[in-house]
């Protein structure tokens, strides 16, 4: 028998959305309003598709609700598989788990989630198939879940579906730790996991796979996201391929200044690695990061005024696209000297003498250390993969301030 499914994980509805809303508020709602969209659209994929069934792996919502929107959003959306009579089938990951998100709506009879107590199987005969799951019972499962799960079914297809972060990825908390020959070991033909936010074939023998996130919802989560299709032909995978749905796409661009020393050739060299996202992401809103490194005659003057540079960077991004929104502008680049002055100021050298005692100075290290808490105590949570300002280590922020200081004490250089 042939047939196709679709395996989906991570879809974080009613995710927050950090890093846009200060700066464009508008746009940030339409970043947040994203993840449901790419959801819309996976349900649109699967009836289009004609797909037998459709896996969850996991972290359906980003946390309790605040009221019943989401879950009736989802509601609406996995009726419409319903009524095309489109099984899905699920398991609760970390940010779902049952003893997080306590709220429930009732789904129809054709979303099928897996019990927490032990890993149980779901037959499909008419498919020859049998689907293999256990939902997370709360945030933290330290326990290693596939190896609880039950013999493969003879003469069928076999998936097992597991919240996982496996042998460990960077950025993920160790949940429900397995390796890929503890998964193998089970004797499945597909391993349908979630968890971890990057698409990623682990094994083709058997078929092990995480499809990523189904929407970015920061700059750490770059490049297309989606869910991932899967062709059954004569009880073996045939194809397995990412389809991307994100509606709003994360970028991350790092454009060396190596002796730029006009300002309208680093804005040149800024746009051309902008087209190639534009033209990368089709219609997509991109929310774009960009970082200047290298020695460059314009280190100076761009942190002397930083905003009024990333105001340039900004209107070149809308030369490429107009849903092209720069998230931040990353200052990386070194003095390369020559800043179009003939006479160095001495007091600027004065200055780069006394940041210089200062800096490791441990009471100042203290105060500064202490401001970072405050600050940051104050930032809204909630995201597992959270990338704020004050995530760099305070040396680098000193580091930072230093330049910033010298630039704007220094003369700038003449563009």
């Amino acid at each position: 028998m042939e047939f196709s499914f679709l395996h989906a994980a991570d879809l974080h509805l009613g995710s927050p959305l950090l890093g846009l809303t200060a700066k464009h508020p508008g746009v940030a709602e339409r970043f947040a309003a994203a993840s449901r969209n790419a959801f819309t659209d996976l349900v649109t994929q699967a009836i289009e598709r004609n797909v037998a069934f459709v896996l969850i792996a996991g972290d359906v919502y980003d946390r309790e609700w605040k009221d019943n929107s989401i879950g009736l959003f989802f509601n609406r959306e996995v009726a419409l598989l319903d009524r095309e009579r489109i099984p899905v089938f699920l398991v609760k990951g970390n940010h779902d788990a049952a003893s997080v998100v306590t709220k429930t709506i009732g789904l129809p009879a054709s979303v099928a989630q897996f019990p927490t107590a032990k890993a149980e199987t779901i037959r499909l005969p008419e498919l020859g198939v049998a689907i293999h799951g256990r939902s997370f019972p709360d945030r933290e499962v330290t326990e290693n879940y596939a190896l609880t799960y039950p013999a493969p079914v003879p003469g069928f297809f076999n998936v097992g579906v597991l919240h996982t972060s496996c042998d460990g990825r960077p950025g993920h908390a160790a949940y429900a730790p397995c390796s890929v020959a503890d998964l193998a070991s089970r004797g499945y033909d597909y391993w349908a996991l979630g968890h971890v936010h990057a698409f990623e074939v682990l094994s083709e023998n058997p078929w092990i796979v995480f499809p990523g996130n189904l929407q970015g919802r920061s700059v750490r989560e770059c490049g297309p996201k989606g869910a991932v299709m899967v062709d059954v032909k004569g009880g073996a995978v045939a194809n397995v391929s990412h389809i991307s749905l994100d509606r709003a796409r994360w970028a991350e661009i790092t454009v060396p200044l190596d002796g730029v020393d006009r300002e309208p050739a680093a804005l040149q060299a800024i746009e051309e690695r902008i087209q190639e996202l534009v033209a990368a992401a089709g219609d997509r809103m991109i929310a774009l990061r960009v970082r200047l490194t290298g020695a460059s005659g314009l280190d100076r003057a761009i942190r002397s005024d930083p905003r009024r540079f990333a105001d340039e960077v900004q209107a070149a991004a809308h030369h490429c696209g107009e849903e092209v929104w720069l998230e931040q502008l990353k200052v990386d680049t070194a003095d390369a000297g020559g800043n179009g002055d003939d006479h160095p100021a001495v007091s600027t050298l004065d200055l780069a003498a006394m940041l210089d005692g200062l800096e490791h100075d441990p009471t100042l290290r203290a105060k500064a250390a202490e401001l970072i808490a405050t600050v940051a105590a104050k930032l809204p949570g909630g995201m597992e993969m959270d990338e704020t300002p004050l995530s760099a280590n305070l040396d680098a922020l000193l580091s930072e301030a230093r330049a910033l200081l010298l630039g704007r004490a220094g003369p700038p250089a003449r563009c």
